[in-house]
C-alpha cells in the first residue's frame, strides 16, 4: 500500500524522560487510511498530528463502532529500535474488527503501515530502560447517517506517544478488590475484542475500588458470577501449590499478547501451566490455606504487575508475604530484557525496525 507523506513544518520537542508519563505527549505525525465498501482501503497518508473532523451522525459517536490496539517500540542499548510481536497485535485487531463489523485490513499491509510510521517518528523513541514509544492504532465507523446497519465507511488511524517507565518508583505489589456487582463482559459479547465499550463499562467498578484504597478490581464472569476472568485491564495468573493457573479463553476474556508470551516463557522454564476455569471459591481457599504462592497481572503497559493483596467482602487476604514472587520477577526480567534488547530472544518475538 502506497503512503503519501506530508511532514510537519513545526516539529515538537521531546520532554525530559522523567516527565513523560503515559499518553500525554504525542509525536509529530498521524497515519490515516480510509475505507468504503465500494473500493476498499485507499488514500493512505501520514500527516501532521492534529484534530480530526467528524460528521455529528458518524456511526462511532452513536453506536460505538470502534476498536483499538496498543503496542510499543523499544530503544536498544546500541541505539536501534524494535517492536515486540507486532504481528500478534495486527491479528488481534482484525479479530476485533470482525466482531464489531468493521473492515479487516490485510495483515502485511497493516504491519508495513505501522513500520513506515515508526521509521518516520523514530526520534520520539526514548532511550532509558523502561521507557518506550507507545503506538495506538484504532479504527472507527463514520457513516454519516443514524440508521443501525453494517458499516459502509471507516477510518484506520495510528498515533504515538513517548511514554515513561511504568515502574518509575520500582516494581511493587498492588492491592486488588474482587468485584461482585459489575461485570466487564459476557460470553458471546465483545470481551475478546479490544473495543472502547469494554473499558467504559469497567470504569465504575474501578472507581469504587480506588475509593476504598485498592488499585484495581478482579473481574468475575458475567453468567455465574463465579469464575475469575481478568484483573483491571490485564490478564491474570496465579501460582497455586506449584501450578501456574490462568483463566481459559472463553470468549469473554481478551487474548493478551503478554499473556501468550508469559505462557510460552513459563513452559520453557519447566513450569506446569494450566488454562482452565478458576472459581473465586478455589482462589479464596488457596489463600486461606496458604497455597496461593504468587499472583500477577500481565499486559502491554505494565508487562507484569505483582499482586500482594486481595479483598473480598469485608475480608483481606495477603498473597505470600505481600512481596513480588520469584516466578513473577523471573517473568518480568525475561520479558523486559527481550523487549529492550538486554536478553537474547530465543523465542523469535523481536521485530527490529531497520
Amino acid at each position: 500500500m502506497q503512503v503519501r507523506v506530508t511532514k510537519t513544518q513545526t516539529p515538537g520537542v521531546m520532554p525530559k524522560e522523567k516527565e513523560l508519563g503515559f499518553g500525554k505527549v504525542f509525536t509529530d505525525h498521524m497515519l490515516i487510511v480510509d475505507w468504503n465498501e465500494q473500493i476498499g482501503w485507499h488514500d493512505a497518508r501520514i500527516e501532521p498530528f492534529g484534530r480530526i473532523s467528524l460528521h455529528p451522525a458518524s456511526t462511532v459517536l452513536h453506536y460505538g463502532a470502534e476498536i483499538f490496539e496498543g503496542l510499543k517500540v523499544y530503544r536498544r542499548k546500541d541505539g536501534g529500535i524494535q517492536m515486540f510481536r507486532p504481528m500478534e497485535n495486527v491479528k488481534r485487531m482484525n479479530r476485533s474488527a470482525e466482531r464489531m463489523s468493521l473492515p479487516q485490513m490485510p495483515e502485511k499491509d497493516m504491519l508495513n503501515l505501522i513500520k513506515k510510521f515508526v521509521k518516520l517518528e523514530e526520534r520520539w523513541v526514548p532511550k532509558s530502560f523502561g521507557t518506550s514509544l507507545y503506538l495506538r492504532p484504532f479504527m472507527f465507523g463514520n457513516d454519516e447517517a443514524l440508521g443501525v446497519h453494517a458499516v459502509k465507511n471507516a477510518t484506520f488511524m495510528l498515533i504515538a506517544s513517548p511514554s515513561g517507565s511504568y515502574y518509575a518508583e520500582g516494581i511493587n505489589p498492588v492491592s486488588i478488590m474482587i468485584e461482585s456487582e459489575d461485570v466487564r463482559t459476557v460470553r458471546g459479547g465483545t470481551g475478546y475484542a479490544k473495543c472502547g465499550g469494554n473499558y467504559a463499562a469497567s470504569t465504575r467498578a474501578g472507581e469504587r475500588a480506588a475509593k476504598k484504597g485498592y488499585s484495581q478490581v478482579l473481574w468475575l464472569d458475567g453468567v455465574e458470577r463465579k469464575y475469575i476472568e481478568e484483573v483491571g485491564a490485564m490478564n491474570v495468573m496465579f501460582k497455586i501449590d506449584g501450578e501456574i493457573v490462568t483463566p481459559m479463553l472463553t470468549g469473554s476474556i481478551l487474548p493478551g499478547i503478554t499473556r501468550m508470551s508469559c505462557i510460552e516463557a513459563l513452559k520453557s522454564m519447566g513450569y506446569k501451566v494450566s488454562e482452565r476455569l478458576l472459581s473465586v471459591d478455589e482462589l479464596l481457599e488457596a489463600l486461606e490455606w496458604g497455597k496461593l504462592e504468587e499472583a500477577w497481572g500481565c499486559g502491554t503497559a505494565a508487562v507484569v504487575s505483582p499482586i500482594g493483596k486481595f479483598a473480598y467482602g469485608n475480608k483481606e487476604y495477603t498473597v505470600g508475604e505481600g512481596k513480588i514472587g520469584k516466578v513473577t520477577k523471573k517473568l518480568y526480567d525475561l520479558l523486559t530484557g527481550i523487549q529492550w534488547g538486554k536478553k537474547e530472544d530465543t523465542f523469535g518475538w523481536v521485530y527490529p525496525i531497520k
